[in-house]
């Protein structure tokens, strides 16, 4: 696949991201209280603690791709935000990383970045690699937050690439 193939997919991709991560914000405001932060059979613990978690990997890759450091000593935090906090933190990374993606040239896409991982093994991966992590590991979460909504019970909202695709895909060529 051609660069310009893999940038119009990084591109797709961060987009598809962020409607699906809206898709899903909007379905847990809906939510009985409570119900985001009990306690549940997960890595996490809870919805909103696995949100958290995925905001903030993308905050470390964030920082890996600007070339700073980015001040985390673990994949998430000692006292979770309440979702209205986190859903804008998260709309403010998705915005970031779509700007990202548009401006990301097939020379910078291939280019190599070296940076520590948060338990402090060495790692380097090319940007586009890293932006497609970061939609593949937020697509993880998404279906783990789903699967307890179902444990709810509640129905969560259709977040398939298909669906954007048909309902909410932008022209990108």
């Amino acid at each position: 696949m051609g660069a310009m193939a893999d940038r119009r997919n990084l591109r797709l991709l961060t987009r598809y991201t962020a409607w699906a991560n809206d898709r899903l914000f909007t379905a847990l405001e809906q939510l009985p209280p409570g119900e985001l932060t009990a306690p549940r059979a997960t890595s996490f613990g809870n919805m909103l603690r696995t949100l958290n978690h995925a905001c903030v990997v993308d905050q470390i890759w964030q920082a890996h791709l600007q070339g700073r450091p980015h001040g985390f000593t673990s994949r998430n935090t000692d006292s979770t935000p309440a979702l209205a906090q986190l859903r804008g933190q998260q709309q403010a990374l998705d915005d970031w990383y779509i700007l990202y993606a548009d401006a990301l040239t097939g020379e910078r896409q291939r280019e190599v970045v070296h940076f520590k991982f948060v338990d402090g093994g060495e790692g380097a991966m090319s940007r586009g690699d890293m932006l497609l992590h970061v939609v593949n590991h937020k697509t993880f979460h998404r279906g783990y937050v789903a699967d307890m909504m179902y444990q709810v019970p509640a129905r969560p909202p259709s977040m398939d690439l298909p669906v954007f695709l048909r309902d909410a895909a932008p022209d990108l060529n």
